[in-house]
This record gives C-alpha cells, structure tokens and sequence, in this order.
C-alpha cells in the first residue's frame, strides 16, 4: 500500500493543523495506521494510531487531549487533527501502515511494514 502524508506547514504556537494520510488502497479500513514524527536529530516517535478492526485510538502522552486521530474509510484516508500545537511538536510527520501488526505493537515504528513520505510541521513561539 502506498501512502501520502499531506497538511504540514508554519504554524504559530497555540495554533492547529489538520495531516491527512491517503491510502492508494480501497481495503485501507484493514490496516492499522499510525502517525510517527522525527523532530531534528531525535529518533522517530509514536504519536497516535489505529488498530484495524477496533475503533479506539492509541495516543502518545504527549499528544493527549490535544491530537485526534480519525480515519475515513469511504475516502481511504486517516487524519491527524493537531490543536494546541507548540514548538516542541515541531517535526516531520509521517504515517504508517500495516496490515499485520498486533496491539502491542502499535506504538513501535519498526513494526509497520508501509511509510509515506513525511509531512514537516513547524511551530513557531
């Protein structure tokens, strides 16, 4: 499956932006699909995700309460709705897929078998 991250730009701090993660598959809703991001220099981190099949979303600490992952199935497309957004959220933002991973294995980037090119989101104070 191919991926297509979208949405990224300059945003100021206490802000939103909505990424988008188009799918090149019409079974999409069979994968589960996570969004990463790599700030300069830093390894890539979990930000939130999907498990196939199940409707509750996964969130990294950090992001909670402020992230909303959702997914559109009809479009084959997942979204990250980023609120409150501050200069440490500022990275590359990529999602994944994968249509084996299992529950525990959500929040680690080397699980997931399909990437899409990366979207760069940056907060300015």
């Amino acid at each position: 499956v191919q991926l297509q991250a979208s949405g990224g730009g300059l945003v100021q701090a206490g802000g939103s932006l909505r990424l988008s993660c188009a799918a090149s598959v019409r079974t999409f809703s069979r994968y589960s699909v996570g969004w990463f991001r790599q700030a300069p220099g830093k390894e890539r981190r979990f930000v939130a995700a999907f498990k196939s099949g199940n409707s509750n979303p996964y969130y990294a600490d950090s992001v909670k309460g402020r992230f909303t992952i959702s997914r559109d199935n009809a479009k084959n497309t997942v979204y990250l709705q980023m609120n409150s957004l501050g200069p440490e959220d500022t990275a590359v933002y990529f999602c994944a897929a994968s249509a084996t991973i299992i529950t525990s294995s959500l929040r680690t980037p080397e699980q997931y078998a399909n990437w899409g090119p990366g979207t760069l989101v940056t907060v300015s104070s």
